[in-house]
């Protein structure tokens, strides 16, 4: 008796689960790869759309955006600061290098200034910054 255990233990063993691990490991491969082409494949195209501009840009002023810098001109042509104090022109020269002009030029008011002395915008805001220092006003979004 135990010669036919031990002669059916002997015999080579049954094919294991490992044949199976692997095709099933191939065919999930497969279908995922599959999957992503489908993806892919069925994916619409996106338009390359530019955003309109909030404003129109004046004529003169340059239609390239940069990264605002602020500048530090102490001089700006077509502007008198001699009748303030020392106090205003330095508050006056402040804000003209540190706001930045609407025109869509991306530069400071006084850098437009300098450089695109016909721009409408950025004359009117100077003016409008010179009267606000003349009548004693805080701009509205200046910190209290």
């Amino acid at each position: 008796m135990s010669s036919d255990e031990s002669s059916s233990s002997n015999s080579s063993p049954a094919p294991g689960p490992e044949g199976k691990t692997r095709s099933s490991a191939a065919l999930a491969g497969v279908s995922l790869v599959l999957m992503a082409l489908l993806v892919w494949a069925m994916a619409p195209s996106r338009a390359k759309y530019k955003p309109a501009p909030l404003r129109p840009v004046p004529a003169g002023c340059p239609k390239v955006l940069t990264d605002f810098v602020p500048t530090d001109a102490t001089e700006v042509p077509g502007v008198d600061l001699s009748s303030f104090t020392k106090t205003q022109r330095n508050h006056i020269l402040y804000r003209l290098n540190m706001e930045p002009c609407p025109c869509s030029c991306n530069t400071s008011i006084a850098a437009c200034r300098l450089s695109h002395p016909a721009c409408p915008v950025c004359k009117d805001l100077v003016e409008k910054i010179l009267l606000e220092e003349r009548q004693g006003q805080q701009p509205a979004n200046a910190p209290k």
